[in-house]
């Protein structure tokens, strides 16, 4: 079973910046799909980015050139350098594990970013 433990949440103004984190520990195919969704109030989980272990990253249209994701594949985290923060940004920031055995969740972190 994998577990995912997310860092790097908080409170930050328009136009700054944050950095999650995620770390994976437990069993895990060397095959798998490392990502971040958002869930902002009264709206549906979102994809924000998602990145494969071979390498491949893809963005939502509203974060691209705003936000980075990357992975340190040998310290098993994940992670999302989020600049130029918006208001509409502001949500619960889940980190998301998947290979062939299964698919897990993180806690979820807070972020919010104030006008």
């Amino acid at each position: 079973q994998v577990q995912l433990v997310e860092s790097g949440g908080g409170l930050v103004q328009a136009g700054g910046s944050l950095r999650l984190s995620c770390a994976a520990s437990g069993r895990m195919l060397s095959t798998n799909v490392m990502a971040w969704f958002r869930q902002a109030p009264g709206k549906e989980r979102e994809l924000v980015a998602k990145i494969l272990s071979g390498g491949t990253i893809n963005y939502a249209d509203s974060v691209k050139g705003r936000f980075t994701i990357s992975r340190d594949n040998a310290k098993n985290t994940v992670y999302l350098q989020m600049n130029s923060l918006k208001p509409e940004d502001t949500a619960v920031y889940y980190c998301h594990f998947w290979d062939l055995r299964g698919n897990v969740w993180g806690q979820g972190t807070q972020v919010t970013v104030s006008s």
